[in-house]
């Protein structure tokens, strides 16, 4: 006979059948219920100190594993904190579940007192938002929202579960997971794609952000080493295949002008895997260019002025690679010289620029000496900031979700909490959030869960005194230096208000050694790193587009 239960224990009961570990959140008093039922529960709750940062940490557990992050708030001011790390999320096409609570909807004492329309705010920034008026229908909601959040593009998801509905009775249980596969690619579009790729002259490989969230390594090794058709990356598309691969031309970083821009003139065929047209674009088409373009992706693509491909072979991606390899050949005619001389020319000019010692850190001497640092699996988060562009051009990422920054909404404050969750989910790996002052601050207050969960991780802060990414625009367009600096706290000592460790950069030279010892010695240690970004402008907005020019 099926017992009695309430609403929010059977809400629980189906995150256990989901697989859930974890629930990132500052509940309130309309989730207590809730929280009474998961205090029974194996799911381990993680208490942040502020939703925003429970949304990243629920968004980064999505990203790390392709499982559902969950997050917690109560309703109002707790529900919208969760704003900007649903749209983190949805456009980053992580899989992540926002639970808020909500007053009682049968019946109110208290008027319209903190209440907001959640479920209609959601809409525009979610794949799926449902307010829950019956404990029956839980299992439901709940096996479609968790659905839908992994489903291809994955996103964000938001249940709203009202008090009177958390308390209300019901014998409903848990639905069982449904299991999905991914549908194969067409035939003929395998065909033509085959076709078009035999035929070229100079094929170019451009591996975006949905070929980072399935496992689509092993394929396109495969396919690379039988073709030797070289490739290069997005941001989102770090890590996809191995950047220190002979064949690996870099990663398309700014909007023009740089190396990797010239070999993808130099080619007459791209073939995208996982593009995704929510980063900027690589790439522009043109209407009377020559340049052909092939579509591999989960899904057709979203054709615009600049992205309108020839040839579209939609599906599983490793099997749409799988069957592409397995049948083309080789062609004689392919040519990859001007390719690989904009590579040579991109390695001969980095090279120059990561020798530069000067205190405040270079920014591409810190790249290079964080990469040295690192171990192939350790996992760099990013904050947003200038920075975040020499990182994506200097740091070649060696495995898979090594390299996490968000090229999507680009958030300021996700580095550190999205590092905290690398750190608990693979505690074995070194993890080093690199954050601007700026984007730091904005979330500075996590340090104090950070040390409460004896997390191992290293916070390497770039302390410019302003926000750089913004400075750096406002005199490119040669506006007057407004509004953008503010002072910052000692981090050394407000990390150990924490009870981190905190460090300070006084020379070049120090800094790998600092990195190095607070990398091996467990617990939280915050660097405070003094940078240079006096010649931002000059290299990637002059220097490059003259030498690359001249290919």
């Amino acid at each position: 006979m099926k017992q009695l239960k309430t609403g929010a224990h059977l809400l629980v009961d189906c995150l256990e059948e989901e697989g859930v570990e974890y629930i990132f959140g500052l509940p309130g008093e309309e989730n207590l219920e809730f929280l009474n039922s998961l205090s029974k529960s194996k799911i381990k709750l993680i208490l942040t100190r502020h939703e925003q940062a429970a949304g990243f940490m629920a968004a980064t557990y999505g990203r790390l594993t392709g499982k559902t992050g969950v997050c917690l708030a109560t309703l109002g001011p707790g529900a919208t904190n969760l704003v900007t790390a649903a749209a983190y999320a949805q456009l980053g096409g992580m899989p992540m579940m926002m639970i808020t609570g909500q007053k009682p909807i049968k019946s109110s004492k208290q008027g319209k007192f903190q209440i907001l329309d959640i479920v209609d705010l959601m809409q525009p920034i979610t794949k799926y938002t449902h307010q829950i008026s019956s404990a029956n229908m839980i299992p439901s909601r709940v096996r479609e929202a968790f659905r839908l959040a992994e489903e291809e593009r994955p996103g964000a998801v938001h249940l709203e579960l009202p008090e009177d509905i958390a308390m209300e009775e019901t014998k409903r249980l848990p639905l069982a997971r449904s299991r999905v596969r991914r549908p194969v690619p067409d035939e003929k579009a395998v065909d033509e794609a085959i076709n078009m790729l035999e035929s070229s002259n100079s094929p170019l490989l451009v591996l975006g952000g949905g070929a980072n969230r399935t496992y689509t390594n092993k394929m396109l090794n495969e396919f690379i080493e039988k073709t030797q058709i070289p490739f290069i990356t997005t941001q989102l598309g770090k890590g996809v295949l191995d950047e220190r691969h002979k064949l690996s031309i870099g990663c398309a970083v700014l909007t023009s002008g740089d190396f990797v821009h010239r070999a993808i003139e130099a080619s007459d065929l791209i073939i995208t895997v996982g593009h995704d047209d929510i980063e900027k674009p690589p790439f522009v088409m043109k209407e009377n260019d020559n340049k052909k373009v092939i579509h591999i992706n989960h899904s057709s693509a979203a054709v615009d002025a600049i992205y309108f491909p020839q040839v579209e072979v939609v599906g599983d991606i490793a099997n749409s690679i799988w069957q592409i390899k397995e049948r083309v050949n080789k062609s004689r005619n392919w040519n990859f010289t001007r390719i690989y001389e904009a590579k040579d020319a991109s390695i001969k000019h980095s090279s120059r620029l990561t020798q530069d010692d000067r205190f405040p850190i270079f920014p591409p001497f810190l790249v290079e000496k964080v990469r040295e640092v690192m171990p192939s699996d350790g996992i760099i988060t990013m904050d947003n900031g200038v920075y975040k562009l020499w990182f994506a051009r200097g740091y070649p990422a060696f495995r898979r979700n090594t390299v996490l920054l968000d090229n999507a909404l680009a958030s300021m404050g996700a580095g550190l909490p999205s590092a905290m969750t690398s750190s608990m989910i693979y505690p074995e790996r070194k993890v080093i959030s690199v954050c601007g002052d700026g984007g730091f601050m904005m979330n500075s207050q996590e340090l104090e869960t950070a040390v409460r969960l004896k997390l191992n991780l290293v916070v390497l802060i770039l302390n410019d005194g302003a926000y750089g990414m913004v400075k750096w625009k406002q005199e490119n367009m040669s506006f007057e230096n407004y509004g953008l600096s503010f002072n910052n706290p000692d981090f050394v000592e407000y990390a150990k208000a924490y009870g981190a460790n905190g460090h300070r950069i006084t020379s070049a030279s120090s800094l790998y050694e600092t990195l190095e010892n607070s990398l091996n010695t467990p617990g939280i240690h915050v660097i405070d790193c003094p940078v240079d970004y006096s010649e931002n402008d000059h290299i990637l907005n002059v220097e490059l587009k003259e030498l690359s020019s001249s290919l």
